[in-house]
């Protein structure tokens, strides 16, 4: 490879290391560990990070000695790893490429501890408990549906998915040997967690999903703010169904003209949605505790919540929808379901929701991080299909949006997924005091967020980074249209 060719590489996938530390080799050793416990990566030593600049190795033979011994001594188990060395406009260079192992987690053993690193977009970070616990499984060539639970088999039923199983493949499961097959049980009789979640008592807890009907456009806005919630628990397949009566009873079906034909508009598409709420049980991560789907309409978007990031580490935003290869953290669930056709096998669901909004110019946003899955689906009814060349004007059943509400749908939009609802409605206060007309400086923003210039200056970057906000002057800013 050239250096050029780096540069095409996904930058969750690649690190660049202007030398090699050999009395801080942490800084590097763990991203081996982040790759080898992910997706696989590149560490590429010789380029500084900041700027990509191409510096070089002064001892590109003595680097490659030291990069091996400390990866063999400092990495257990030893991970699948090739080390090249090339040279370049006269200066060398070390290309380190792990694979993702099949004995995770792979640790590094150095300060006088063992630690388990993953990738979480660009950055290698020490694995939180359940992405511990999910890489000891996947060590074991195992999910954590797969598990023998505490419960036997009498202690639960499966009426539902019998019913369900039946009216798709029209016979009756066989109790003793279907149970096993399905991985409902285990052969000593003990229910699986996928059994549990399959079942029709719920008896792991964290299965829930929380259903909200929240009142405006952002949550806690309005007093008394929720018109409608609800808890449901039980089978998996009664969870998706509720969910999916839930979002029908708070959807209303709009109009529009579309030559001489009324066209009636549903405000989420159903094939969608229930694409959306499957991902969500299948691939969330039940290893949570304490954590579950959530379910949050407001006026103009749909919101599902699930816990667990991306399987590999990445984050969704920073990746292509359509290049997004099916991963099964809950394997037998997985397969029922597929059974029931709820889903297909074929990874294609993301896209499927993204074309469902083929001919609106608001598209729904994915957004991950270690801990979270969500999907966004706009409204198709507030937000009616507008221009692309006239994107500051999209129209509410034939009406032009007011700047305010289209403020913060773009608020909502562009905004990090982590930014906390303080914050949110801050921004929001500024831009009600200075619109679209008027200029403000980081001193309107330390006044109104009650914070120091330095953290001041922060909030600034973000709205910049964010393109809710443009320089309009030396020292002043504008919102952006």
């Amino acid at each position: 490879m050239q250096l050029k060719d780096y540069e095409k590489v996904e930058s969750s996938n690649i690190e660049f290391k202007e030398k090699v530390e050999y009395n801080k080799s942490k800084s590097w050793l763990k991203s081996i560990s982040a790759f080898a416990n992910s997706n696989g990566g590149i560490l590429l030593f010789g380029v500084r990070d900041v700027d990509r600049e191409p510096v070089g190795l002064d001892n590109i033979i003595k680097d490659s000695e030291k990069v091996s011994e400390l990866i063999n001594d400092k990495i257990t188990p030893l991970p699948r790893y090739e080390l090249k060395t090339f040279k370049e406009n006269n200066k060398d260079f070390m290309e380190v490429k792990v694979g993702d192992g099949p004995r995770t987690p792979y640790y590094y053993n150095g300060d006088g501890r063992k630690e388990a690193f993953v990738r979480a977009g660009n950055q290698s970070i020490s694995a939180p408990k359940h992405i511990l616990d999910g890489l000891i499984l996947k060590g074991q060539n195992t999910t954590f549906d797969e598990l023998p639970s505490k419960y036997d088999v009498s202690d639960v039923s499966f009426t539902l998915l019998n019913a369900s199983l039946k009216n798709e493949t029209g016979r009756e499961l066989n109790k003793d040997k279907d149970y096993i097959s399905l991985e409902l049980i285990t052969k000593d009789k003990k229910v699986t967690n996928a059994g549990l979640l399959l079942s029709d008592q719920g008896l792991l807890i964290q299965s829930r999903i929380f259903c909200t009907r929240w009142k405006g456009l952002v949550k806690g806005s309005i007093d008394g703010d929720a018109i409608d919630d609800k808890e449901y628990n039980g089978s998996i397949i009664s969870l998706l169904e509720n969910a999916e009566v839930f979002i029908k009873n708070h959807s209303r079906i709009g109009w529009e003209i579309k030559g001489m034909k009324r066209i009636e508009v549903e405000d989420y598409p159903v094939r969608a949605i229930r694409e959306a709420i499957v991902n969500a049980i299948i691939h969330r991560d039940y290893q949570i505790v304490g954590s579950e789907i959530h379910i949050d309409i407001y006026d103009n978007r749909l919101e599902i919540t699930s816990p667990g990031g991306m399987i590999d580490g990445s984050f969704v935003q920073n990746l292509d929808i359509t290049k997004i290869s099916s991963m099964r953290r809950n394997r037998v669930i997985s397969d029922i379901f597929n059974r029931l056709h709820f889903m297909e096998r074929r990874g294609s669901g993301l896209t499927r929701i993204v074309e469902s909004y083929s001919d609106y110019d608001v598209k729904p946003i994915f957004n991950s991080d270690v801990s979270s899955f969500k999907v966004i689906f706009p409204n198709k009814n507030y937000i009616k299909k507008s221009p692309v060349d006239n994107e500051k004007s999209p129209v509410m059943s034939g009406n032009v949006v007011s700047d305010e509400d289209y403020f913060v749908i773009k608020l909502h939009k562009n905004l990090p997924i982590n930014v906390t609802k303080s914050t949110h409605d801050k921004i929001q206060k500024l831009f009600d005091k200075f619109g679209y007309q008027y200029d403000f400086k980081w001193e309107d923003v330390s006044e109104i967020f009650n914070v120091k210039k330095s953290r001041a200056s922060e909030i600034v970057a973000l709205l910049l980074d964010s393109n809710l906000i443009e320089p309009s002057a030396p020292t002043k800013y504008k919102f952006k249209k």
